[in-house]
């Protein structure tokens, strides 16, 4: 199973920016298609967006981010990224990246390999 570990969470003020990042182990990133998820206190955990595998051609975003945040992945060095501007304190969330999934009529699932999360907060 793929080892996934996030960074570059953190504080930020309303209207900043953050990017996230997603390393990923093993020969098989390349192959995967990708997923950022969310989860804020007392909700469910939610897509936020997708990337396919190979060139990344293929992205997916939530409603709430589009226009704002912007998937990416450098296969040549296993690592997924979330670029996140103007954000919101509706923004304030675990942030976990996931592989291993794939599509279904044009929508991510989720696979079974996830990352421990980094914390993104918001401040008004």
């Amino acid at each position: 199973q793929v080892q996934l570990v996030e960074s570059g969470g953190g504080l930020v003020q309303v209207g900043g920016s953050l990017r996230l990042s997603c390393a990923a182990s093993g020969s098989s990133f390349r192959i995967n298609a990708m997923g950022w998820y969310r989860q804020a206190p007392g909700k469910q955990r939610e897509l936020v967006a997708s990337i396919s595998s190979g060139s990344g051609s293929y992205t997916t975003y939530a409603d709430s981010v589009k226009a704002r945040f912007t998937i990416s992945r450098d296969n040549a060095k296993n690592t997924m990224y979330l670029e996140m501007n103007s954000l919101q304190p509706d923004d304030t969330a675990v942030y976990y990246c996931n592989t291993g999934g794939g599509y279904a009529s044009g929508h991510y699932y989720s696979g079974p390999s996830w990352g421990q999360g980094t914390q993104v907060t918001v401040s008004s």
